[in-house]
């Protein structure tokens, strides 16, 4: 589970956001549409947010990339 204390500086304000335990695993970018939301930071080491989900198709990716995260790293402060 993705720990909101931990966040990655890199996150746009919103509920969605990527903490440090993010590994360049790419996994996420998988997700069609991923692109939309997340971002590799500059060296590669992790990916961000840098959007928030403006509807409920990228609300649905979003919890797409959050299932499928190996490190769980993908959270959501959202009700």
């Amino acid at each position: 589970m993705a720990d909101k204390s931990s966040k990655v500086p890199e996150n746009v304000p919103g509920p969605w956001y990527v903490d440090t335990t993010c590994t360049p695993c790419r996994t996420c970018l998988e997700v069609d549409g991923a692109d939309s939301l997340i971002k590799w930071n500059d060296d590669e080491t992790l990916v961000f947010f840098h959007a928030q989900p403006a509807d409920a198709a990228q609300e649905a990716i979003a919890e797409e990339m959050m299932a499928v995260c190996p490190t769980a790293a993908i959270g959501n402060d959202g009700e």
